[in-house]
C-alpha cells in the first residue's frame, strides 16, 4: 500500500468515525474527489478549487464550465461537483416530514429546501387541502416570476388537478434579499383575484434567498 493509498484510508477512517465536523474546507472536499480521482492525489487539486472560487459554496455553485477550467478537473469530477447541492436538495425534501403547512414558519421552512443549490429563478405551486396539508408540489417554472410562464391558467389547472382548497407560490432570488419587487406584488395580486371566483384560495407567496423567506401573507402585502 502507497502512502497515498493510506492517506486515503485514514481521511475516509476519520470521517466514518468522526463525521466531517471537525475537517477543514479542502479537506471535505479532497475527499469528495476521492470518488471522480481514484489515483491521484486530491489534495493539491482540492486547494486549488478552493482558491479558485472561495470556499466549498463557490465551489459547488460554480457554473460546470467554469470547473472544467480548473486545472486536473475533468468532466466527472465537475459532474460529480454539480451533484452535491442537488442531492442536497433532494435529501432535505425527501426529509420534511411536516406536512401540514398551516403556519407560515412550517410553510418556509417547507419550501427552503426546494431551493438548495439552485442559481436561477424557479417557481413552485404547493397544493393544499382545506386543512392545509400538501396534496401536491410541483416546480411550475424556471425563470422570473412575473413572466408569461406563470399564468393563472395554468396555477388553476393545477389547483384543480389536485383539488385544492388553497395554494401557496414559491419563488426564489438567487444571490439577492428575500425582498419582494413590485412585480412579485402585482403577479400574487392578479393570481389571488383571478383563483377566488373559482373557491380556490391563494394562501401566500413566499420568497425565498438563501436560508432567508419572507412571506407576503405575514407582512401584510397579500
Amino acid at each position: 500500500m502507497s502512502a497515498h493509498d493510506g492517506h486515503r484510508r485514514r481521511l475516509i477512517r476519520r470521517f466514518l468515525e468522526e463525521g466531517l465536523d471537525g475537517f477543514e474546507s479542502h479537506n471535505i472536499l479532497e475527499l469528495v474527489l476521492f470518488f471522480s480521482i481514484p489515483r491521484r492525489d486530491t489534495n493539491a487539486l482540492a486547494h486549488r478549487l478552493v482558491d479558485t472560487f472561495g470556499g466549498l459554496n463557490g465551489v459547488f455553485d460554480a457554473p460546470y464550465k467554469q470547473l472544467l477550467e480548473v486545472e486536473g478537473v475533468g468532466e466527472n469530477t465537475a459532474a460529480l461537483l454539480k451533484m452535491i447541492p442537488q442531492l442536497t436538495r433532494v435529501y432535505c425534501t425527501s426529509q420534511q416530514e411536516e406536512k401540514c403547512l398551516d403556519s407560515v414558519i412550517k410553510a418556509g421552512n417547507y419550501l427552503k429546501s426546494k431551493f438548495i443549490g439552485r442559481r436561477e429563478e424557479a417557481v413552485f405551486l404547493v397544493c393544499l387541502d382545506a386543512k392545509s396539508r400538501v396534496i401536491g408540489d410541483q416546480l411550475i417554472h424556471e425563470g422570473s416570476v412575473n413572466s408569461a410562464e406563470v399564468n393563472v391558467r395554468k396555477i388553476a389547472n393545477l389547483a384543480l388537478q389536485h383539488n385544492a382548497a388553497g395554494v401557496i407560490l414559491a419563488h426564489n432570488h438567487p444571490g439577492g434579499l428575500a425582498i419582494p419587487s413590485r412585480e412579485d406584488l402585482t403577479t400574487s395580486w392578479n393570481i389571488r383575484d383571478a383563483l377566488a371566483p373559482m373557491g380556490i384560495t391563494l394562501m401566500d407567496h413566499i420568497i425565498v434567498a438563501d436560508q432567508d423567506f419572507v412571506s407576503l401573507r405575514d407582512s401584510g402585502q397579500l
